[in-house]
């Protein structure tokens, strides 16, 4: 990997940021890790010391995460110092109650305009301290009805990450590395440097905010049609030559009609469309994390000439193929 050039001689080194991960108990490591490891490797990249990272909790205990491990913080809420951002490492599972200290300590951060984020569901503890009104914010598929349900007033997305001005939430997981590297990508210079960095995570693209997170279709249905997760796991597997309606309905062992009405009551969608939708959205992945040919991915869709893939492409999405991979290479 070639590192980005230091900068002229004579030029005044940017400051240090100093970025603080609030670690609750029973915190997610995984999310955690990829945000704080996409810092380390951004100084690596750049040959110098860009972000500092400080580890911090209500006390100054070990903080034990959701796997088991343990984690001295650096500071507490207490004697921690002044930051340029905080991200809340949320607990697995969300506890019933929030140490009200904790809550105080946030809303004194954002009253100073300390940029807030909040991985995996660190976004319910930042909405418990009333910090998320007005803004877009995002947490982990699992735990969506729930934030929904308790706080009625916040705007909540399906996305991977939300960076609405100062507050930064992600779904957890890797997407805490995808928010991460767009946040230095964000920067003057920062671009190159958040590729580079990308590039030491052994990380094949940078993925964007406009991405969703897959939420299982268990998830949407529950257990109470397996019926349909049946068609829908058949479906998925005949991407490349679609099964027509008639054919699923006999492996299925059911009329075209009920077929019809399940997709009707349950998906809010005629069977054909969501099959579409399917093999659309898995092109739009073959776009994003490959090099294949637009004519190539298209046949391995299903679609018989890229021209119809295009047109069906532009209509679900907005643009076609190849607009949507210039979008993709621009962040």
């Amino acid at each position: 990997m070639k590192p980005v050039e230091s900068p002229l001689r004579g030029a005044p080194e940017p400051r240090v940021k100093t970025f603080g991960f609030l670690l609750t108990p029973n915190f997610t490591t995984i999310g955690f890790a990829c945000a704080i490891e996409t810092l380390r490797m951004a100084n690596l990249a750049a040959r110098r010391t860009l972000y500092r990272s400080l580890l911090i909790a209500t006390d100054h205990e070990l903080v034990r995460a959701s796997n088991g491990m343990c984690v001295v913080p650096d500071h507490s809420i207490a004697d921690a110092p002044e930051l340029d951002a905080l991200f809340v490492v949320g607990s697995n599972p969300i506890p019933s109650k929030h140490d009200r200290n904790l809550l105080n300590w946030l809303r004194k951060l954002a009253h100073q305009d300390v940029p807030l984020g909040g991985i995996c569901t660190g976004s319910h503890l930042l909405a418990s301290a009333d910090l998320l009104k007005g803004h877009r914010c995002t947490i982990h598929w699992e735990d969506i009805e729930q934030l929904k349900e308790k706080f009625p007033g916040i705007i909540i997305s399906n996305q991977l990450f939300e960076l609405d001005r100062n507050r930064y939430t992600c779904s957890g997981g890797t997407a805490s590395m995808d928010m991460t590297l767009q946040l230095i990508a964000r920067e003057p210079g920062g671009a190159e440097i958040a590729e580079h960095a990308a590039e030491l995570l052994l990380c094949d693209r940078m993925r964007g905010s406009r991405e969703q997170q897959r939420v299982p279709l268990r998830q949407k249905l529950g257990h109470a049609q397996p019926k349909l997760s049946q068609i829908v796991a058949i479906m998925e597997a005949n991407l490349e030559e679609p099964l027509e309606l008639e054919e699923l309905a006999q492996l299925n062992e059911v009329s075209v009609r009920q077929l019809e009405r399940l997709f009707h009551k349950y998906l809010e969608r005629k069977p054909s469309q969501y099959y579409l939708e399917l093999r659309l959205n898995r092109a739009r992945d073959l776009l994003l994390r490959t090099d294949a040919q637009v004519r190539d991915i298209s046949l391995s869709c299903g679609f018989a000439s890229p021209a119809h893939f295009s047109k069906c492409y532009s209509r679900l999405f907005g643009h076609s193929p190849r607009d949507e991979r210039k979008q993709s290479a621009l962040g």
